[in-house]
């Protein structure tokens, strides 16, 4: 069984805005719980977004 995160700008690590350091220290972060990393998405739900979206996943606990 698998169980997966998402995680966008609004994530706690990022204040709103993707940083290159934020980011490489958020998904260093999720690797020591054991996440792994998925994929990156935009979201095409109609509206234009600028809006990313990361993916990751695990073995569920």
């Amino acid at each position: 069984m698998k169980e997966y995160k998402v995680i966008t700008q609004k994530d706690r690590f990022f204040s709103g805005k993707f940083d290159l350091e934020k980011l490489e220290a958020a998904m260093n972060s999720y690797a020591s719980e054991g996440w792994e990393f998925k994929g990156v998405a935009t979201p095409v739900f109609g509206a234009p977004s600028k809006e990313i979206i990361i993916i990751f996943e695990r073995d569920k606990k």
